[in-house]
Formats: C-alpha cells, sequence, structure tokens
C-alpha cells in the first residue's frame, strides 16, 4: 500500500483518481490516511473483470470454495485484536465493539464456508412418465455490495461471504467514512486463491461510484444497507435492468416495558439497545414504550443509568460510548434534540455536545420523556444516541404504539408473563422479535431483516440468504425405455 491507499480491481491495487481524508472521529488530529476515490472508468473495469472471472468460479467445486472462506474467516478472527482497532479508531465505536465485530465477521465466513459444502440439490419424478426432474441452485453472476460505515467489516462480511460461497463475482463499494476497514479486509481476501478481477474493492462516492454501479446492466444482484431515500434510488435505477435487490433500510424499533417486568434487567437492556455503538446501529431502541405503573420509576432509572455512561475516547479502556461518526453527523443529531424540544418533549438529560481531552465528536446520550408517535422524533430513524420514551395504560396500547411505523426491523419486550411474551412475539410487526433482551443483537446462522420501510427483498444470513444470491434451474431429463 501506498500512503494514498489504493482500490482493488481486476487483481490488482491501483490509484484513484482522487483520494479523501480520512480522520479519527476520537481524536481529530489523527489522520489514518488518504484513501483512493475511483472514477468511472474504474468501475466500468472492475465490472469487466467480474463478468470474465465469476464463470470459473462459479465451475469451482465447493471444496475449493469453503476452503478460501475458511481462510478468510480464520484470518480474521485471528487478528481481530488489530482489526477491531481499526474500526474503533475510524469509526468511533468503543474498542471492545471494535474487537467483536472484527470476529463476527470472521464467523460469517467460516459459516458460509461450511455452507458451500451444504449446495444439495432436490430430484423429482415427473408427472409423465420416463422423466426426471433435477432442480438446483445456480450463482446469480455478479454481485454488487453497497455497505455503511456503522458496521464496516461485518455487514460486507455477511453480505460477501455468501456471494462467494454460492460462486458469485463481487463489487464492493463502502462507505467513504469508513476505508481504513474496507482496505483492511480486502487485503486478507485479495491472498486468496481467486479468479483475478472476481472481488473487487470500488471505494468512491455514492453519487457518482454507487449510481453508476446499481445502474449498469453488467450487475445481476445488488445487496445494499444504508437508508430509506437511498434504497428507494436503488430501487428505482435497478428495475430497468430487472436487477435482483436485497436492502436492509431504516427502522425505529420499539421496546415495550410491561408493569410486570424485571425493572433494573430492563433498564440494563434499554440502555445497551438505545445507546451500544453511540446509538448508531439499525438494531437499536429508540422508542420505550412503557406502561403506566412502572413509569416514573423505569425513566428515574434510565436518567441516571444514562448519565453514569462513560463517553470517550474509543480506544481508551473504560469507554462506553464513543464519538458519533461525523460532523454532519453530530449536527444532525443535535437537531433531532432541538426538534424534540420544539415538539414538546421534555429532555430528561443528554442531548449536548461534550468537550473531551482530544477534539472529537462526542454527544451526551439523550432520553426524552412525554412523546408520542406524532412527533417526527419518533417517526425518523435518527441514527443517534437518542431514545425517547412514550407513556402506554394496557399491554394493548402499548402493543399498538409499538407497530405504528413504518418500519418493522427489531422489536421487544419486558415481561414476566409467558402469555404477554408469546403475544408479543406473534404480533409484533417486526422482522426479529426480541424477548426480555435487547433490541439489538441478531446472530450470524439465523435470517435477518425486517418488513415495511425496513427491509425489501430476500432475508439475509444464515441458510435463507441463498435466496439471494442464488438462482433455481429446473432440468427434465428424459432417458427413454432402457433397451
Amino acid at each position: 500500500m501506498t500512503e494514498e491507499t489504493r482500490n482493488f480491481i481486476a487483481g490488482a491495487w491501483q490509484d484513484g483518481a482522487g483520494t479523501v481524508e480520512n480522520r479519527n472521529p476520537s481524536d481529530l488530529s489523527d489522520v489514518i490516511g488518504h484513501y483512493a476515490q475511483a472514477d468511472a472508468a474504474q468501475l466500468d473495469a472492475a465490472l469487466a473483470a467480474a463478468r470474465a472471472a465469476q464463470p470459473a468460479w462459479g465451475a469451482t467445486g465447493p471444496q475449493k470454495r469453503h476452503d478460501v472462506l475458511m481462510a478468510i474467516g480464520t484470518e480474521l478472527m485471528a487478528r481481530a485484536g488489530e482489526i477491531g482497532t481499526m474500526i474503533a479508531r475510524e469509526e468511533g465505536k468503543p474498542l471492545a465493539e471494535g474487537k467483536g465485530e472484527a470476529y463476527r465477521a470472521g464467523q460469517f465466513f467460516t459459516y458460509f464456508a461450511a455452507e458451500a459444502l451444504r449446495q444439495l440439490g432436490q430430484t423429482a419424478d415427473s408427472v409423465r412418465p420416463e422423466i426426471e426432474i433435477d432442480v438446483r441452485r445456480e450463482p446469480m453472476g455478479v454481485v454488487a455490495v453497497i455497505s455503511p460505515w456503522n458496521f464496516p467489516v461485518a455487514t460486507p462480511a455477511w453480505k460477501i461471504a455468501p456471494a462467494l460461497a454460492f460462486g458469485n463475482a463481487v463489487i464492493w463499494k463502502p462507505a467513504n467514512q469508513t476505508p481504513a476497514s474496507a482496505v483492511a479486509l480486502t487485503e486478507i481476501i485479495a491472498r486468496q486463491d481467486l479468479p483475478e478481477g472476481l472481488f473487487n474493492l470500488v471505494m468512491g462516492p455514492g453519487g457518482e461510484v454507487g449510481q453508476r454501479l446499481v445502474e449498469s446492466a453488467q450487475v445481476d444482484a445488488i445487496s445494499f444497507t444504508g437508508s430509506v431515500p437511498v434504497g428507494r434510488r436503488i430501487a428505482a435505477a435497478a428495475i430497468g435492468n430487472m436487477t435482483k435487490i436485497q436492502m436492509e433500510m431504516g427502522s425505529k424499533n420499539p421496546m415495550v416495558i410491561c408493569d410486570d417486568c424485571d425493572l433494573d434487567l430492563a433498564v440494563a437492556h434499554a440502555v445497551t439497545a438505545a445507546f451500544g455503538g453511540t446509538g448508531q446501529k439499525c438494531t437499536a431502541a429508540s422508542r420505550l414504550v412503557v406502561q403506566e405503573g412502572v413509569h416514573d420509576a423505569f425513566a428515574e432509572k434510565l436518567v441516571a443509568a444514562t448519565e453514569a455512561l462513560r463517553v470517550g475516547h474509543a480506544l481508551d479502556e473504560g469507554t462506553q460510548i464513543g464519538p458519533v461518526v461525523s460532523e454532519a453527523q453530530l449536527a444532525n443529531n443535535l437537531d433531532y434534540i432541538g426538534l424534540g424540544r420544539s415538539e414538546g418533549a421534555e429532555l430528561l438529560c443528554g442531548g449536548t455536545r461534550l468537550e473531551r481531552p482530544a477534539e472529537g465528536y462526542y454527544m451526551a446520550p439523550a432520553v426524552f420523556a412525554g412523546t408520542d408517535n406524532t412527533m417526527r422524533i419518533n417517526r425518523e430513524e435518527m441514527f443517534a444516541p437518542i431514545t425517547c420514551i412514550l407513556r402506554a395504560g394496557s399491554y394493548d396500547e402499548a402493543l399498538h404504539m409499538a407497530n405504528d411505523t413504518e418500519f418493522g426491523l427489531t422489536a421487544g419486550i419486558m415481561t414476566r408473563s409467558l402469555s404477554r411474551a408469546t403475544h408479543f412475539r406473534r404480533n409484533a410487526r417486526a422482522g426479529c422479535v426480541m424477548v426480555n433482551l435487547p433490541t439489538a443483537g441478531t446472530d450470524y446462522h439465523v435470517p435477518f431483516g425486517g418488513r415495511g420501510a425496513s427491509s425489501y427483498g430476500p432475508r439475509e444470513q444464515g441458510r435463507h440468504a441463498e435466496e439471494f444470491y442464488t438462482t433455481v434451474k429446473t432440468a427434465y431429463i428424459h432417458a427413454g425405455t432402457p433397451a
């Protein structure tokens, strides 16, 4: 790598048409590096290389695919400390979370290494005599992966790993806020025995490189994680080429706090769900729907727990909340604080920019009370260390309030009642439901995704991933009558 770190295109590291500067949000004096920005010609070269390389990989046996993915995953897990430190340094999540993300990324690759060996077809007898039927899955072809900055290694891992496991080529466009993590993962993948051009890292602005990528007829499938407005633009672009799409977008996740719950456990899980990763998670609990009987006690305990959180440099021991990712994100967060107040919500704590020894984008986690679902702070995804308490009377009212959203990614309930937990699990309009757990925190071997404006297309992760990364072929074979 040079001082201006490059893209990886057609099997080679290449300079870009320009660069972007990458600074540590915990310490703005720390310049991590300068990272290449691709232009249209480089993207087109990556697409051509991927298209040329994919047939050979698609014809490669499952043992080879397994071995490649296992090597990637094993190295990621072995280097979780190093890569996790880089994640914390450039994205701002506390070091322990960064290390955990890097290790989880490795688990995605080792899981899908095993899935490469489980690609079993089906056979059937035809309703017509002397005809047999073979049903199997084949690669989609070239997959575009567009990933966000909040999980800069784990999210691309759960997209890239199944894409490779099922025989596809990959064009990866990561978020510009976290290029160092993208380069670290690419270096590991690039060392594997893959056809030249099968995997490409193309960093660049979304409005140019990203838009050209999703509009390309050379792309067979697009897996995207990001905001709803961008997702809608991708869908509109993709439909012109009938490109298969999988999108995980916004959320407004509720956690229902029932009057029969373990209150201390509810507070602990609410704090984790609302403020883990500085609230910059699509699974964060930004709406806490609290029953009347425990409302005041819960709010008091929540404020005390929130104010006790240690906000600091992501690499410092003891830091529980790091900085937000950028100046623009911080400004947006503080705008939502102002909006909540203007809507009549009561700010119980936090919501201010914090000064720390190193200049960075630090914010005190905020709790609003006296809110309802008509307020924009309860309708829009803030992606911030901000959570809102809503007061509910009955359990039925709490469930209705939880479901009153265009989103439907995760939903949680805190209760000692098996009947309430069962009813909520069956009636919450969300793709993932958590009972006596934070809304954030999912496993890699089961499907992940939501409904409504949260997700579109086939589920991610687990065995359900094959639905997106493969296409089904049904073959009819007439063997004839034996002589």
